[in-house]
């Protein structure tokens, strides 16, 4: 069970849905240490509080295109320790790609209307805001569609399965319950993908993160 009480900062420019999320998100556990309503509100909330994680929209005022997505590539760039879930209505692989870019580790990109549960919105940040990913089904398969797909040739059919899920932010715990397997037999399929891939274990390295983005296509040669 999660105790620890996450520091958000919120950025949606529906005053509603915004002051909705805040309310469910404070049930939840959570402290939204601030909102905003633009991408330079953004900015300059996150500078003030250096939140756990900052939720951003995509498209933002004044031109409502990519406002969002440019804000938080600025945030990574400010204050990488920040987490960024982006929350949109809209499946825009090529501005997903643009901050992935940068890293996977503490990046999520959910869709509102796959976004059932409260507690799955809370659990994806807490993923976010300890390094992880969480990335909906959807915007990994559009990845894929532009990624490299030699980097996962040499993976068998449940390999990609496993790394897939590893994708949308799941445990090897969840991942087991999910193909109904052992746990160990996903953490054989992990260490496999990880050999498969060259990824060798440092005291920094994050493998996990590592093996998404070369499975997205993304990662370094």
């Amino acid at each position: 069970m999660i105790n620890r009480r996450l520091r958000v900062v919120l950025a949606e420019d529906s005053v509603v849905l915004r002051d909705g999320m805040v309310e469910l998100l404070g049930a939840r556990g959570c402290e939204v240490a601030a909102t905003a309503g633009t991408a330079p509100e953004l900015l300059a909330a996150v500078a003030e509080h250096r939140p756990d994680v900052a939720v951003v929209d995509i498209r933002m005022p004044p031109t409502h295109t990519d406002e969002g997505i440019r804000a938080a590539v600025e945030i990574r760039e400010r204050t990488p320790a920040t987490g960024i879930l982006v929350f949109s209505q809209h499946i825009e692989t090529a501005l997903a790609a643009r901050l992935l870019a940068g890293g996977a580790a503490g990046i999520g990109y959910l869709l509102k209307e796959r976004v059932a549960r409260t507690s799955d919105l809370v659990d994806a940040l807490h993923r976010v805001a300890a390094g992880g990913t969480a990335l909906d089904p959807e915007v990994v398969t559009g990845l894929m569609r532009g990624g490299r797909r030699d980097r996962v040739d040499a993976l068998t059919a449940r390999e990609r399965e496993v790394l897939e899920l590893m994708a949308q932010g799941h445990s090897n715990r969840s991942i087991a319950t999910r193909l109904v397997v052992s746990e160990r037999a996903v953490e054989k399929h992990v260490a496999a993908v990880f050999t498969k891939f060259g990824l060798r274990a440092t005291a920094t390295d994050n493998r996990r993160v590592k093996a998404v983005l070369a499975y997205l296509g993304l990662g370094a040669d």
